[in-house]
């Protein structure tokens, strides 16, 4: 196996390579501290119901718009709420996304905590 230095764009990767038979060759890197990008998102133009789903025998569902991290939760289970009102707060690329209710109801189910993280489309709360 030969072991080669190589630098990209100023960083330094330590990479070692193996001969194998044919016309393909196995590639092995060692890589240690490299940041991970995540891909730009288009910002969605629901002006602020946030993939509200079929209302349904137990309610109307809420889902997360977008993968983040739930900073904070202001209703509770059984709590009045109005359309427009304040239920969660989801991070999300370094920024705070206010999710609001889509309308007037009461609070059934809240299916997130504070700092768990959830992917688009996870249930965050059911209104009825």
């Amino acid at each position: 196996m030969k072991k080669y230095v190589i630098k990209l764009n100023g960083k330094v990767y330590e990479v070692e390579m193996e001969e194998v038979t044919g016309e393909t060759s196995a590639v092995y890197e060692k890589i240690s501290n490299v940041p991970v990008n995540n891909p730009q998102q288009t910002p969605s133009q629901n002006n602020g119901t946030q993939n509200c789903a079929p209302t349904s025998a137990e309610g109307e569902i809420l889902e997360a718009p977008m993968p983040g991290s739930i900073v904070n939760i202001a209703t509770k289970v059984g709590d009045f709420v109005k359309k427009g009102q304040l239920l969660v707060v989801l991070e999300a690329m370094k920024m705070e996304n206010e999710i609001v209710s889509p309308k007037d109801g009461i609070v059934t189910s809240i299916a997130v905590t504070k700092g768990q993280s959830v992917n688009a489309g996870d249930v965050l709360v059911r209104i009825k």
